[in-house]
């Protein structure tokens, strides 16, 4: 039976009575088809009430044809469950379990991963039964929610035998805030503020985002040349600022201090250029649908690009030192590491899946923006190690540097009388953005009604796709070694819990 998927290009949207709606078993089969077929992957799986019926609808991305995959299938209260076919769906069936109380049938470890009714029994993120390890010599450890410092809630429970680490399972759920309903209805006053609020240090990528999916859904929201380049400065400043911490961070978890204090520093610079541009340290207000909220003058210009210059040619001198030092290599190395097949079978996305040779990163597969224009080469490792997920950031700052200078110099002239037209999405469509933030693939999807009001929409944060991978890395290492592991990763809490 020939393929039925409504094919978009990111981001894309298209009549709501396009979305092909099959019978269960012809979608399942289908979905798994494409998997080991077309290699696609599950960006995102959700369900949502149609009427009086609960719909499924399944998005997936072939990376190397640069498509979007979307089909969808009507059921009554339970399904086959994909997971035992493709441990993609794993999170996502849980999810769906748990929003809606759609039973996925003969899923392995059904349990809430927010503590979300109606189909969590449990009215408190953390109150579950836990998996735990038999025998005399196994043990367990349990870390969090509540942490040292400055960090977001999220708990941790590791079965020991000795300093051997079998199984950790992490529960979260401590950070829900349920922004997927509170941006029904819109777009509203709130609804970009939402947005820009999901995940705090990706705040460039989700406005990005939203700005996509909006743009797709209306045809007079046109960005003009000057708004596409100004958006990619945004996001690579932000990825810099991120990628600086978290080598700092890195430095400081194998006691390497000298690399750990200049990123400290130099990541607050990167912040503070971002807050030139619109008074921001996290460029909120900076990128609104349909163009931006702040214009790059040529004085801004005078004063970033030796700023640029200059905080580039330290970071670069304090990262060369870092991978300098065989005893930082030493702890690196063979630390924390998630194989390839693995990879693809759970389905990392980011820095994370490039480490463990997923040559996927959507700058070069499913381009937006300024990047359709200017192909990105994306960065890739294969040891799936601390080592590798470091690497990545390291040669992700040196593309993000190259790319912002000449970016600064010539930016395209601005356009008189560029107004941005209101609000008037096209009712009875789907749409879907993606951006590449930071982390890794950041994914919105929205359903307009006959108001064009969002009817449903869906956020898929890369820190989703990537919470078991860090499960899966830590299983044989040293229960010493999670610190650095999970700073490799450096996961979301907010991100995920929404």
């Amino acid at each position: 039976m020939a393929e039925q998927f409504l094919i978009l290009r990111n981001p894309g949207a298209a009549p709501l009575s396009e979305l092909p709606i099959l019978p269960f078993d012809e979608f399942r089969s289908q979905a798994l088809a494409a998997i080991i077929g077309r290699k696609a992957r599950v960006v995102a799986f959700f369900a949502y009430a149609h009427g009086a019926a609960q719909r499924l609808l399944l998005i997936l991305a072939s990376d190397q044809e640069g498509k979007l995959l979307l089909s969808s299938s009507e059921i009554e209260g339970a399904f086959e469950s994909f997971t035992p076919s493709s441990a993609q769906f794993h999170w996502f069936e849980r999810e769906i379990y748990e929003q809606h109380g759609i039973m996925p049938k003969g899923h392995p470890w059904l349990k809430p991963i927010r503590f979300d009714s109606p189909g969590s029994n449990a009215d408190e993120p953390g109150v579950c039964e836990y998996f735990r390890l038999a025998g005399e010599a196994a043990h367990e450890v349990a870390v969090g929610p509540v942490h040292a410092g400055v960090i977001e809630p999220g708990h941790f429970r590791f079965q020991c035998v000795g300093e051997q680490v079998y199984f950790l399972e992490i529960s979260l759920g401590y950070q829900h805030r349920g922004i997927e309903k509170m941006l029904r209805q819109g777009p509203d006053k709130k609804s970009l503020h939402l947005m820009e609020t999901c995940c705090g240090d990706s705040s460039c990528a989700y406005s990005g985002a939203y700005a996509h999916l909006l743009e797709s859904l209306q045809e007079d929201l046109c960005p003009t040349e000057r708004t596409q380049v100004m958006r990619m400065i945004a996001w690579e400043l932000e990825r810099l600022a991120n990628h600086t911490g978290d080598m700092g961070a890195l430095a400081n978890d194998v006691a390497f201090r000298p690399t750990m204090a200049y990123c400290g520093r130099i990541r607050g610079e990167f912040l503070n250029m971002t807050a030139e541009l619109c008074g921001n340290r996290f460029g909120r207000g900076l990128i609104r649908p349909g163009g931006m909220g702040y214009d790059i003058n040529d004085a801004i210009v005078a004063k970033l690009l030796p700023w640029l210059q200059a905080s580039g040619k330290e970071l670069r001198n304090a990262l060369e030192l870092l991978f300098s030092r065989a005893g930082v290599l030493d702890r690196f190395e063979n630390t924390g590491t998630v194989d390839s097949k693995t990879a693809a079978n759970i389905g990392m996305v980011g820095i994370a899946a490039r480490a463990s040779a997923q040559k996927q990163d959507l700058r070069s597969y499913h381009p937006y923006g300024w990047y359709r224009e200017n192909p990105y080469e994306a960065a890739w490792a294969e040891s799936g190690d601390v080592y590798a997920r470091a690497l990545i950031r390291y040669e992700e700052i040196k593309k993000s540097l190259a790319m912002l200078e000449p970016a600064l110099k010539k930016l395209p002239p601005a356009e008189k009388n560029a107004a941005t037209p209101p609000l008037s999405l096209q009712p009875k469509h789907i749409a879907v953005s993606m951006t590449e933030a930071w982390r890794g693939e950041l994914c919105l999807c929205a359903i307009t009604d006959e108001q064009g009001r969002f009817e449903q929409f869906k956020i898929v944060d890369p820190s989703f796709h990537n919470w078991y991978a860090l499960a899966m890395a830590l299983r044989g290492e040293q229960i010493s070694n999670f610190p650095l592991c999970n700073k490799s990763f450096n996961l979301s809490y907010c991100g995920h819990d929404l």
